[in-house]
């Protein structure tokens, strides 16, 4: 046999002793996992659970893959390319396969950038000995009102001490100047003012409170808004009489509105005083309305001190004031316009402002329109 003959019959043999090698692996490859072998059954009914589930679940076999999510937890982005995307909820599903235990913890979901992180909680289970259930439920509404609440009370507190501390001041003050019939006078009467200022904000915070507690509106009624001006102009008469403010209503008639006649009433006239309280002496305030196809907007006019740019985002928070050194001048109390958003979101309104430094402010309250037919019956009910 020549080398030539010696040398291919070598190069023919390794060629099929390299193929048998390698068809053996791949016969023990589909022995140990098999082509198109099922993945981790879910338990009966488990998944006939986690469909009318409100919240967010998630099943994970022993490879951390999610065998099944359901539609709340992939909107919630809890579910990425079939894995769990949330670090922590993956870590908490790995110590609960380890020793079985069930495990709940609060966890701080990070957004996109920009917004406020999400707050959820999240308990994890083992289904069985290689799968695991993890239910996590979206607590960042329930977190916000609690935080609210919080500043609420305390802001409550800190406003209330304001006129009961001037009032004890001004009543020892009064004791101590008994013999001085003109101190007694002007102490007496700044007591009245800071027990005029105490009801308002007393009254507002009722007012408020019971705001924040009612649902949307179930059950609207045909509101005119004519009388709802002039009473706005009627309970800001005084207040504008003494700085000499003129009181102007114009724009559409008999129009109507749909919602509650005394929650649309508290809101404009929230609207007005604010108006006649931060507008110069001798300056007009316009109140009008406006009709569209669906809406009505009411809006209030004055030529006062305006709002800069940066500050208009939060003229609607709770005790807010645009102008702080001067509140105790106008007796502003920063619920005014807080109460005018909860009556605009309770209605599914709207209310915005347009406002320049130093020239002026326009606040429209956007409420909805009653239809035509119901509203030609509110007038001629109005002018009977």
């Amino acid at each position: 046999m020549s080398a030539t003959t010696q040398a291919l019959l070598f190069a023919l043999l390794g060629a099929v002793l390299g193929g048998g090698v390698v068809l053996a692996w791949r016969i023990s490859e589909m022995q140990t996992h098999p082509k198109g072998a099922p993945e981790p059954a879910l338990p009966p009914g488990v998944a006939a659970v986690l469909s009318v589930l409100r919240s967010s679940a998630v099943v994970v076999d022993a490879s951390d893959t999610v065998l099944k999510a359901s539609a709340p937890a992939i909107s919630m982005g809890l579910v990425r390319d079939h894995k769990l995307a949330v670090r922590e909820l993956a870590d908490l599903v790995q110590q609960v396969r380890r020793d079985g235990q069930i495990r709940e913890t609060e966890i701080m979901m990070q957004r996109s950038p920009g917004t406020p992180p999400r707050h959820v909680i999240a308990r994890v289970a083992p289904l069985s000995s290689q799968l695991v259930l993890a239910l996590v439920e979206d607590r960042t509404r329930e977190r916000r009102v609690e935080s609210i609440r919080r500043d609420f009370v305390a802001n409550v507190s800190h406003e209330l001490k304001t006129p009961v501390g001037a009032i004890k001041l001004l009543s020892d003050a009064v004791i101590e100047a008994s013999d001085d019939p003109e101190a007694v006078q002007r102490f007496a009467g700044r007591m009245h003012y800071e027990s005029e200022r105490l009801a308002r904000l007393v009254q507002q915070i009722i007012e408020l409170s019971r705001l924040q507690g009612d649902d949307p509106l179930d059950e609207p009624t045909a509101v005119p808004v004519d009388p709802i001006l002039g009473r706005a102009i009627d309970e800001s008469d005084t207040d504008s009489h003494a700085k000499g403010i003129t009181l102007v209503q114009n724009g559409e008639k008999n129009l109507v509105l749909l919602g509650n006649k005394e929650q649309v009433a508290v809101a404009v006239s929230n609207l007005v005083a604010n108006a006649v309280a931060y507008s110069p002496e001798g300056s007009t305030v316009l109140v009008s309305a406006k009709g569209g196809e669906s809406t009505v907007d009411i809006s209030v006019t004055d030529q006062g001190i305006g709002i800069p740019a940066h500050e208009i985002d939060r003229i609607f928070e709770r005790f807010y004031r645009v102008d702080p050194a001067r509140h105790r001048s106008t007796g502003g109390t920063g619920l005014g316009l807080s109460i005018v958003k909860h009556v605009a979101a309770s209605h599914g309104g709207d209310v915005r402002v347009w406002s320049v430094e130093g020239q002026g402010s326009t606040f429209t309250l956007t409420l909805p329109r009653k239809n035509m037919e119901a509203q030609m019956e509110a007038q001629m009910e109005t002018e009977s």
